[in-house]
């Protein structure tokens, strides 16, 4: 069964690399048109933006720092005024700026706080304001769909990255608490929990002799890909998956099943 998201709307926050870059690409090839926000690699999200038109779709590249409420006001406003709305929001964008804990500065906890978590908050508002004011567009069974992105790291504690993985442990809740109180205004609120993917931005823990470290984690042998996080991601947004609210999906290889402890530890 293929998936359709034919004239359906989609911002991708963080749309121009990695896990961003790959969920725009599937989105469009399903049909959606996509607006890849990026915060400072312009290049790269042009480079998104012109794939999907050559294939034929429909795309455009908005700057906009999803931690600053201005720049998410003014992403939205630029999303409508491109596609006349939204019926789905990817709040993708996420940083890591790792420490341990007796060095992390207040700056770096901020920085990640602010992007990882202050700018769910700030794009799923939005959203919901939008899909609230619009009512159902006639392009979906929902009045709007939200997939928060968050790791396993929302349940697997990481020494040394307290920040990163405080913001995704907060993102759970978001997630969580959102889908309560928007499921009667027929909104679905989802998130994806990805393990080990392989992207440009963690290419050292993902290659070579660390890749080797690394699958002793993932019982299932491999390290993700991103189209792996794309094509949950696709299902979740669409009409297959309109009876799913409030759920985070891990998709890890079983690295939260913790294969530390399969021999009983």
């Amino acid at each position: 069964m293929k998936i359709s998201l034919q004239d359906q709307v989609v911002l991708v926050t963080g749309g121009d690399s990695g896990i961003g870059r790959g969920i725009s690409l599937a989105f469009a090839e399903a049909g959606a048109q996509v607006v890849v926000n990026y915060n400072s690699s312009r290049d790269k999200a042009e480079e998104v933006v012109a794939q999907i038109t050559g294939a034929g779709g429909r795309a455009v590249a908005v700057q906009a720092n999803v931690g600053h409420e201005d720049d998410v006001t003014r992403l939205f406003d630029e999303t409508v005024k491109a596609f006349g709305g939204i019926d789905i929001l990817v709040s993708n964008s996420g940083i890591q700026k790792d420490a341990p804990i007796a060095e992390m500065t207040l700056k770096d906890w901020q920085a990640v706080i602010d992007v990882n978590l202050t700018g769910q908050f700030l794009c799923t508002r939005a959203a919901i304001r939008r899909f609230r004011e619009q009512g159902n567009r006639g392009r979906m069974r929902a009045n709007g769909a939200i997939l928060c992105m968050s790791s396993v790291h929302e349940i697997i504690p990481w020494a040394g990255h307290v920040n990163y993985a405080a913001s995704k442990g907060g993102i759970g809740m978001l997630m969580r608490s959102l889908a309560q109180e928007v499921a009667p205004d027929r909104i679905r609120v989802n998130a994806i929990a990805p393990g080990a993917i392989r992207t440009p931005i963690n290419a050292e823990a993902t290659e070579g002799a660390a890749a080797d470290k690394l699958l002793k984690l993932i019982p299932y042998g491999r390290i993700g890909d991103v189209e792996d996080v794309a094509a949950l991601a696709l299902f979740m947004a669409s009409d297959l998956a309109d009876y799913m609210t409030g759920t985070t999906v891990y998709v890890d290889g079983g690295m939260t099943l913790y294969p530390g402890f399969e021999d009983n530890g």
